[in-house]
């Protein structure tokens, strides 16, 4: 009785780094083999995790033991036979057959008798432990993190996992890329195909400097991540990252997918087109694109007309001549700056009013929240109608903060522009 068989495993996912890798197991069991006299016959190496049964290799050999090609095992572990009950069960059952007649380990002793069977169930049983523990503070963590409102994984396209703080944090190459796609397409004027070439032209691409796939694309354009909400286990939650778009955004985004059956043929955006007459025949002026510019000229539809072409520029730049030498007058303007002072006045209480509204539309959202949350819990509901209720209180809690915060940004920006616009207006007239 001296033929043994060799097993070495260490999966991928493998969580105790103290394991030795397979090239290490294999050096220490050859020389174990030589102290020990012990004859290998075959050697079996596998890279699977041993949690749940089914490892093809470890099948082929324990079939192999069974049919009498060898005596024994040498394996550093026990662990690195089995991490579950059946493949334990099923060493301990071929020991008990006498198919197994001896398992050697440098690290645990093994004898095939009633106290070494026992020792070695033990041994399974601890391995198995050991694994569902790992298992089960694994998935605690995993909750906590969603709990506090941080996306477990890799950061989605756009973003980088922040390994020192463990946060997702935009990317600074591509975050600005990512919200350029979604204000592209949101104009109905591009197709996924038009997208990709445009985005990748800009820079947004693989590690590889290919384009994404439409369906890669597609999948950005359809992930709540990117308004600040990220799905686990199929459950929305509210995260603390920084969303690169708004929700109302997002929406018109999902809108335009679905209701887009072809690209749209995109059409020029001509500034000047409908606001000008011929000052010759009074026909309307009409605008096309010749190599690249864009011209105007008269339609000439009721009678012979002599006026040629005119090109944008020197249009715009004429037009905004004519525009800068129109001022207000002082007294008008007074009274318009007056009538600013009014609405500025009305716009803060009005402005008040409306965010102290968001707020308590928000606590609203924050106390369905939780009473969807005990009614779950005390299985009122079901866990699919829990889900889909909280996606939707959720989406329009989201919507409700990006108000509230477009509120707080703009203020009163337009005020102050009508402000710098008179004045800037009064400087040019004092100049001239």
């Amino acid at each position: 009785m001296n033929k043994f068989f060799l097993y070495a495993r260490k999966s991928t996912d493998e969580p105790d780094r103290q394991i030795l890798s397979i090239d290490a197991q294999i050096t220490e069991l050859k020389e174990y083999a030589k102290r020990e006299g012990l004859n290998i016959v075959r050697t079996f190496i596998e890279s699977q995790t041993a949690k749940e049964p089914g490892r093809p290799i470890f099948n082929e050999m324990l079939d192999l033991m069974e049919a009498g090609k060898a005596d024994g095992i040498i394996s550093w572990h026990p662990d690195r036979l089995a991490r579950n009950s059946v493949d334990g069960g099923r060493v301990i059952h071929l020991i008990d057959r006498g198919k197994i007649c001896a398992l050697k380990f440098p690290t645990f002793w093994f004898d095939n008798t009633p106290q070494g069977k026992f020792m070695l169930n033990i041994a399974f049983g601890q391995s198995k432990y050991y694994i569902d523990n790992l298992s089960e503070n694994v998935k605690r963590g995993l909750r906590q993190k969603v709990r506090n409102g941080e996306k477990p994984g890799l950061a989605p396209i756009g973003y980088l996992n922040d390994r020192n703080k463990h946060t997702i944090v935009p990317d600074p190459e591509r975050f600005d890329f990512v919200k350029e796609m979604f204000q592209l397409y949101a104009t109905g004027e591009y197709s996924l195909k038009a997208l990709q070439k445009i985005m990748h032209d800009k820079g947004l691409h693989s590690k590889t400097n290919k384009p994404y796939s439409f369906s890669v694309i597609q999948r950005i354009l359809q992930t709540p991540f990117y308004y600040g909400l990220f799905c686990f286990k199929g459950e929305l939650y509210q995260g603390i990252h920084e969303p690169a778009i708004s929700k109302k955004l997002f929406d018109q985004v999902q809108a335009i997918m679905k209701d887009k059956s072809r690209p749209k043929k995109r059409k020029h955006s001509f500034l000047f087109r409908g606001l000008l007459n011929c000052a010759e025949c009074g026909c309307a002026i009409t605008a096309e694109t010749q190599k690249g510019h864009y011209y105007y000229r008269c339609t000439k539809k009721k009678q012979a007309c002599t006026q040629g072409y005119v090109r944008e520029e020197i249009l715009a730049k004429e037009i905004s001549t004519i525009l800068s030498s129109v001022s207000l007058p002082e007294q008008i303007a007074d009274a318009f700056l007056q009538k600013l002072d009014t609405e500025e006045t009305d716009t803060r209480t009005l402005t008040a009013s409306h965010s102290h509204k968001l707020g308590a539309q928000m606590a609203e959202c924050e106390g369905k929240l939780n009473r969807l949350l005990d009614s779950h819990l005390e299985s009122i509901i079901t866990k699919d109608e829990y889900t889909k209720k909280k996606a939707e209180i959720l989406n329009q809690k989201v919507q409700l903060e990006q108000e509230l915060a477009t509120l707080d940004a703009k203020g009163f920006r337009w005020l102050e522009r009508c402000e710098n616009l008179y004045y800037k207006q009064n400087r040019h007239k004092q100049l001239r």
